[in-house]
């Protein structure tokens, strides 16, 4: 995991449960996060006297121990300045998580031991800052141990076991809450993440052959209009493969997945409705998204991919972002960013971050964070995805970009279309002036927050939301080669 990126919260509003202890700390973290924080050191600020827990950040833990005392020093100020932004007020105290399974051969003491330094470096760096560690865990292979902590009778140096999954107070909080922890982070990124198998080679070679076809066409063309050609192909598929994914017709009769919201697209056929095994509580992950992945065929996924590259496609499918609708779209992003198989996983970034905007406008924050990790693993200038791990970062409210892609998409639904070209056998386009974009709402929003800052202004973060510090500053829509889905 890149030791760059790192996620900042601000405080939930939610039931108040009081944690007494190391092990109800231990117990509380997935359900803070979302999910089990595999490979993470994790900072939760507290607040007041009872402890309130305020802002979080969660990281990576770097590989090499020479990076730990920058490290160290980048999470604790950014977790300080962050919460004193959202909140008004400095912590009064931090807790420290180290979350890392054991090596081949290596006991979960021994990892306790290992990253000692680490947590050590983390106390120093929140203490110079004024504000005190109050405990720090190390959560690994089943159990936890404290750095903090020098009583045996509670926390033994072989370590203490977890409390045994939905039998503590938090979890039963968690469910009346209906707080949902999603499995392990490596299992919530494996979902995203290309697996090694037969159709592995068939699916590189579709992909080799569609992009030998889509560049020559919008390149050759001066006129724009190989460009637009494959934007309406590219559109017109991954409408079709909706379909597949949708779920049967609602109530009132309209479809699940109409084509951009478009009221004139066709509804689903009868039967084209969630395949078994792909939804509600029936079936794991594994057989539903092997369930998803029997939808798309190779030429499809490798068409869609190289489509989505160009920015203006990938704006319009980013409006398949509610209901039904987001769903079945998480669902192909899914499918297409596990397609983005080598030497395509830099292609993964507009899936990826299309897949982060759906699980984020439809309340699903914390696969949004993973999806947009991902993505900015895959391409660390992506603008779309930076300005979106920001906001999503700040806590600010994704009604704003919705209510842009629905202008959008109400502008181009209000347009009467022209007749056929006779001529050139292909249907003509109007162009209208577009509402302001994606980018540009993100960017405008974040302004009036403070959230969001210029590209390239650095790894030091005005707020929680910490701009996710890429490989030098973001370039414009097109400047790397064919690709212009920034």
């Amino acid at each position: 995991m890149n030791a760059n990126r790192h996620e900042t919260s601000g405080p939930t509003r939610t039931q108040q449960v009081t944690l007494r202890g190391p092990a109800e700390l231990a117990d509380a973290l997935p359900f803070v996060l979302g999910f089990h924080p595999t490979d993470s050191v994790v900072l939760v600020a507290l607040h007041g006297e009872r402890g309130r827990f305020g802002g979080r950040v969660r990281l990576g833990i770097p590989r090499s121990p020479g990076e730990w005392e920058s490290t160290a020093d980048h999470l604790a100020e950014c977790l300080v300045e962050g919460d004193a932004r959202s909140g008004g007020t400095r912590p009064d105290g931090i807790v420290v998580f180290l979350c890392q399974d054991p090596g081949p051969g290596e006991t979960g003491r021994r990892v306790m031991e290992r990253l000692r330094p680490f947590a050590q470096r983390l106390r120093t760096a929140c203490g110079a800052l004024d504000i005190p560690v109050y405990e720090a865990l190390c959560i690994t292979d089943g159990l936890y141990f404290s750095y903090c902590c020098p009583d045996a009778r509670c926390c033994p140096p072989d370590g203490t076991p977890l409390a045994l999954s939905g039998t503590t107070v938090m979890a039963a909080a968690a469910t009346y809450a209906g707080v949902r922890v999603r499995g392990s982070l490596r299992d919530m990124e494996n979902r995203f993440r290309p697996s090694e198998d037969p159709g592995e080679e068939r699916q590189r070679t579709a992909l080799d052959t569609t992009a030998a076809s889509i560049v020559p066409e919008i390149l050759t063309d001066t006129g724009g209009g190989g460009r637009e050609e494959v934007r309406e192909r590219t559109l017109t598929l991954a409408r079709e493969i909706l379909r597949r994914f949708a779920g049967p017709k609602d109530e009132g009769g309209a479809s699940a997945a109409r084509s951009g919201g478009d009221p004139k697209a066709p509804a689903a056929p009868p039967g084209a409705g969630t395949p078994p095994g792909t939804g509600g509580p029936g079936g794991g992950t594994a057989e539903r998204d092997a369930a998803d992945e029997a939808l798309v065929d190779a030429d499809e996924a490798a068409a869609l991919i190289l489509g989505l590259q160009d920015r203006v496609t990938r704006d319009r499918a980013a409006e398949w972002m509610e209901g039904r609708e987001g769903s079945a779209a998480l669902r192909l992003w899914r499918v297409l960013a596990r397609r983005c198989v080598t030497p395509y996983q830099e292609h993964a970034a507009a899936p990826l971050t299309l897949a982060a905007w759906t699980a984020w406008s439809t309340g699903d924050e914390p696969t949004a964070r993973v999806a947009l990790g991902l993505a900015l693993d895959a391409d660390p200038e992506y603008v779309f995805a930076r300005l979106l791990h920001q906001a999503c970062n700040e806590g600010l409210d994704p009604e704003s970009l919705r209510s842009c892609l629905r202008a959008e998409r109400d502008s181009r639904s209000a347009v009467k279309e022209p007749e056929p070209s006779a001529a050139r056998g292909t249907r003509p386009h109007t162009h209208t002036a577009r509402p302001q974009g994606t980018r540009q709402t993100l960017a405008e929003q974040g302004r009036r927050t403070g959230a969001v800052r210029r590209p390239g202004a650095g790894v030091r973060p005005g707020g929680p939301a910490a701009a996710r510090p890429g490989r030098g500053a973001a370039k414009p829509d097109g400047q790397r080669g064919s690709r212009s889905g920034r």
